[in-house]
């Protein structure tokens, strides 16, 4: 067992039509299907698209922190 840990970090973006914590798991949901061992995540950026003078879906930058193997 080593006694550091090394991570990698890598941006995502999360949509949903429902909210902003809905994009927020969508993406990570996702990403976990390739990404093992993710660790932490912070929200850069908030956005999203109008449509009819209401919000149509929120976009949110992630950026996710996963744990290289053997670290």
């Amino acid at each position: 067992m080593s006694d550091h840990h090394v991570y990698k970090k890598v941006e995502l973006v999360g949509s949903s039509k429902t909210s902003i914590e809905d994009a927020i798991d969508n993406a990570l949901a996702t990403a976990s299907e390739s990404l093992k061992m993710m660790d932490w995540f912070e929200v850069t950026e908030t956005r999203g698209h109008i449509v009819d003078g209401k919000v149509g879906h929120y976009q949110v930058s992630l950026k996710v922190g996963f744990r290289i193997s053997g670290s």
